[in-house]
C-alpha cells in the first residue's frame, strides 16, 4: 500500500492568478520576484548567501516549469525530474485556513467575515465581550497592524497595564499579543478560547495566539509557543476521510490547529523550519502503509513573507532545498512526495498581507511518471490526488491527477 508525503511551503506562491486583481494583488509573483531580485544581487546576506537563487533539487523537480505554466510562459529547456504543475485557488479568501482546507479537498466558496481597515477595528459589542468574559482592564491595539511593528509599539505598555494587544488584518483573523510571563501564556490561551467563541457570530477564521518575550521595545520577540484557534472545516477533509478509513496523519507544525485538530493521529510541532524539517522526516520513517504526513513549514510566511524579507525568505528556500533530498531519500516504491503552498505572500509586493497567486504542485515518487499534470482549476486537485494514491474514495471536490503520473501512462 502507498503512502503520501505533503509539505507545504506557506506562502510560496508563483503568481499567475487570474482573479488577482479582486484581491488587490494584481501582479504578485512570489517565486518569480524573489527569483528576479537575487539575479539582480539585491538579496544578498554576508556569509549567508549572494548572488541567483539557488534551488536546484526543487528546480529539478519542475518547480521553474511549474512556474511557467502559472504564467503561460514557455517551458524550460530542461526535462524535469519530478510532476509539475499549477493550481489555482478558488476559495474565497487568501488566507491560511482557505488555502490548506482547499489542498485538503475542501474549498471554502462562503466568505469569511473581516474586520475594517479603520480605528477600532472590532466592533465594540466584539472588544466589550472580550474584556468581560476575559476579565481584562480593557485592551490595547484595535487596529490593522503588522505582529512585529505592534509589540515595538505597545509591548511597554502591555506589560504595565495588563491590557493584551488585540490586532488584525486583511486576513479573517483575531491575534492576540501577549507577554509569557507578565500576562502568562495559559491565560493568553484562554482568552483566545474566548475569542474563538465570540468571533464566530462575524464568521472569522482564525484566533491567533501570539506570546512574547523581552521587556523593552528593542528586545520583544515572538515566541514559539503561538496557537490558532480556528473554525472547523464545514464538510469532512482529505483527513476525516482518511480517518474513517483507518489510516493516520502525521501533522506538523500548524496543520492540527488549522484543522481544529480532526482527523488528526499525531501531532509533531517545532520551532523554525529546519526543525520543522527534521520533524518532517521523523513522521516520514514513522508513516506505515496508507498513511499520510501533512507538514506546513510557516517561516517562509511569518518571518520573510509578512516582514517583507526577500533575502531571508531566499536564504529559506535555499536552506529547505539543502535538505530536500534527505526527503527523497526515503520514498519507497508507491510513495509519494509533493510540495505545494496555500496562498502567496510576496516579499516585494506593498503592504505586509498574503498575495492571490497561483501555488506550485511539484512531486516526486519512485515509479511515477515525471512531466506535466497541468493547470489545476483547484487546489483541492492535491487533496483528491492523495486521496486516489491512498486507495480512498474520492470526495466532492476536485480532481485527482493520480493516473498521470503512471509509468505506462
Amino acid at each position: 500500500m502507498a503512502r503520501a508525503f505533503l509539505f507545504v511551503l506557506d506562502s510560496f506562491g508563483i503568481g499567475g492568478a487570474p482573479d488577482a486583481g479582486r484581491y488587490g494583488d494584481e501582479g504578485a509573483d512570489t517565486f518569480g520576484h524573489i527569483e528576479a531580485e537575487c539575479a539582480a544581487g539585491r538579496a544578498d546576506i554576508a556569509g549567508v548567501r549572494a548572488g541567483p537563487l539557488r534551488i536546484p533539487h526543487m528546480r529539478g523537480l519542475g518547480l521553474a516549469h511549474a512556474a511557467a505554466l502559472a504564467h503561460g510562459r514557455p517551458m524550460p529547456a530542461e526535462a524535469p525530474r519530478g510532476f509539475f504543475g499549477a493550481a489555482t485557488e478558488i476559495s474565497n479568501g487568501k488566507d491560511t485556513p482557505s488555502g490548506h482546507w482547499e489542498i485538503a479537498g475542501l474549498p471554502a466558496r462562503f466568505d469569511w467575515g473581516y474586520f475594517p481597515d479603520a480605528e477600532p477595528a472590532f466592533p465594540a459589542e466584539l472588544t466589550g465581550a472580550l474584556i468581560r468574559e476575559g476579565g481584562l482592564p480593557g485592551i490595547l491595539g484595535n487596529r490593522h497592524a503588522s505582529g512585529t511593528a505592534i509589540l515595538e509599539q505597545l509591548g511597554e505598555e502591555h506589560i504595565r497595564t495588563g491590557r493584551p494587544i488585540c490586532y488584525t488584518s486583511v486576513d479573517s483573523v483575531i491575534q492576540i499579543a501577549a507577554h509569557e510571563s507578565h500576562f502568562g501564556l495559559e491565560r493568553l490561551y484562554a482568552l483566545c478560547a474566548v475569542a474563538r467563541g465570540l468571533a464566530d457570530r462575524w464568521r472569522i477564521g482564525r484566533v491567533v495566539a501570539r506570546p512574547f518575550t523581552g521587556e523593552t521595545a528593542a528586545t520583544f520577540v515572538r515566541t514559539p509557543n503561538r496557537r490558532d484557534f480556528a473554525t472547523p472545516p464545514p464538510e469532512p477533509t482529505l483527513l476525516d476521510r482518511l480517518e474513517a478509513e483507518g489510516r493516520k496523519v502525521l501533522a506538523v507544525g500548524k496543520i492540527g490547529d488549522i484543522f481544529c485538530h480532526r482527523g488528526i493521529s499525531s501531532l509533531r510541532k517545532a520551532s523554525g523550519n529546519m526543525a520543522m524539517f527534521d520533524a518532517a522526516l521523523s513522521a516520514m520513517d514513522e508513516a506505515g502503509d496508507g498513511d499520510l504526513v501533512f507538514a506546513n513549514f510557516v517561516d517562509f510566511d511569518t518571518e520573510f513573507g509578512h516582514r517583507r524579507d526577500v533575502a531571508g525568505y531566499a536564504a529559506a528556500l535555499e536552506a529547505f532545498d539543502a535538505r530536500l533530498p534527505q526527503a527523497l531519500s526515503r520514498l519507497r516504491r508507491g510513495d509519494m512526495l509533493v510540495l505545494t503552498a496555500d496562498h502567496g505572500c510576496d516579499p516585494t509586493y506593498r503592504g505586509t498581507d498574503h498575495t492571490r497567486e497561483r501555488v506550485p504542485i511539484v512531486g516526486a515518487g519512485p515509479g511515477l511518471r515525471p512531466g506535466s499534470v497541468g493547470l489545476r482549476a483547484t487546489c483541492a486537485d492535491i487533496g483528491e490526488t492523495v486521496a486516489e494514491h491512498l486507495g480512498i474514495a474520492p470526495g466532492r471536490h476536485g480532481a485527482s491527477f493520480r493516473s498521470g503520473l503512471a509509468a505506462d501512462a
